[in-house]
């Protein structure tokens, strides 16, 4: 009979983990279950699970190296498909399952990692539509976040250049899909806002499988929709394509090129509304100015009614009136002076004493006074006659 060697309790368990992963079934397996007791350990990253069926469980470990590749989040009662080693923990003398990966059983991870996502930007208000942004009705740069080598730009620049020319287009190029994409595409947002750069941004690429359009559905690429003050159109594949981007951005575009008719207006809406402006415009300058020629006028003949002019000439007129007839007064009054005048002035004629001498009278003078009777000289005295064509001196005898 072989004599039992005695082992200590770590030698048992390294005993027993070396078994275990000398096993080559057990390197490498496959196991499907439920998750229970889930644990995501804040300092470490690492998950901590139980694996459970209707019958049996396992405790399971998924270090932070293995589940920073995961697209989505596990959480206890998910069914899961995992990939990994069976082995045992040395402390606590128990077997489990090392995973490497992961599937949601029955569901993609890639649906299951949006589905996720987007509850949760959901219950944070990220797509509360009472936060969304308006659109510019007009713009004059548009910020395009896509590939500078894709259809998409070429698409944006045609419907661009035909409905609105007046608009600048400002191409921030990024990687649309692979490892790089979401954050060159959050990184490009944040640049567009950090100047005044664009008044409205395009955002997306053209189509493709849902693994080609995940960089839009990458949380980071999210918050930087969501933190834009720049209005975003989110434009990702085709019209039946649903990202995270869609439901954060401000507006929803089916396509890139629906994305840049959303963004500028057609000008020939704007020329035709300038024309029909500038025609309602013209008809009412007209009325307005033969409305205020009607009250010019109005305001004229009050004007002339009122006028000091009208009152001067009125009192001109009056004056004149006033003057013509004193004038023709005093004319009567000359006429009538001038008859009486003629008449005083036959008589005087008839009176004067020239008129007599002309009749063969004379007029006797001493020392310049008349001698009206012969008592007034005597003999010897100077005297003067005068005759009406002359004057003698003569000496009285």
């Amino acid at each position: 009979m072989l004599e039992s060697t005695v082992l200590s309790v770590t030698q048992l368990n390294t005993y027993v983990k070396s078994i275990l992963e000398g096993d080559l079934l057990l390197r490498n397996v496959f196991v499907v279950g439920e998750i229970s007791n889930f644990t995501n350990h804040y300092r470490t990253g690492h998950y901590y699970m139980t694996l459970k069926d209707e019958i049996s469980c396992i405790k399971a470990v998924m270090f932070r190296s293995a589940n920073q590749r995961l697209r989505f989040m596990p959480e206890s009662g998910m069914g899961v498909i995992v990939r990994g080693r069976v082995s045992l923990y040395d402390r606590d003398g128990q077997y489990q399952l090392y995973i490497e990966d992961m599937q949601p059983d029955g569901i993609g991870a890639l649906n299951l990692a949006f589905e996720q996502l987007k509850n949760k930007l959901a219950a944070e208000g990220l797509f509360d539509e009472s936060l969304k942004k308006p659109i510019p009705s007009r713009v004059r740069k548009i910020g395009v976040v896509t590939s500078a080598t894709g259809a998409v730009i070429q698409d944006i620049k045609n419907v661009v250049s035909r409905r609105y020319p007046l608009a600048e287009i400002i191409l921030a190029p990024v990687e649309v899909q692979g490892v790089n994409a979401a954050p060159q595409i959050a990184a490009a947002i944040d640049d567009l806002n950090s100047g005044d750069y664009a008044d409205v941004l395009i955002v997306g690429r053209g189509g493709g499988s849902l693994e080609d359009l995940w960089a839009f559905n990458e949380e980071i690429v999210a918050r930087a929709v969501f933190r834009s003050k720049i209005p975003v159109i989110s434009a990702v594949g085709h019209e039946t394509d649903f990202t995270i981007c869609d439901f954060v951005a401000d507006l929803r575009a089916p396509t890139p090129s629906a994305a840049a008719e959303l963004a500028v207006p057609d000008i020939r809406d704007d020329i035709a509304f300038v024309n029909g402006a500038f025609s309602l415009m013209e008809s009412a300058i007209d009325k307005r100015i033969k409305s205020e020629l009607d009250k010019l006028c109005l305001l004229k003949d009050k004007l002339n009614l009122l006028s000091p002019t009208n009152l001067i000439d009125e009192r001109m007129n009056t004056v004149s009136l006033l003057y013509n007839d004193a004038l023709n007064r005093i004319n009567d009054k000359l006429n009538c002076e001038g008859n009486r005048f003629a008449v005083a002035c036959a008589k005087i004629d008839s009176l004067n004493p020239i008129k007599v001498l002309s009749r063969g009278y004379s007029i006797t003078m001493k020392e310049n006074k008349i001698i009206k009777s012969i008592n007034d000289v005597t003999c010897g005295d100077r005297i003067s006659v005068k005759f009406s064509d002359g004057e003698k001196e003569c000496e009285v005898l």
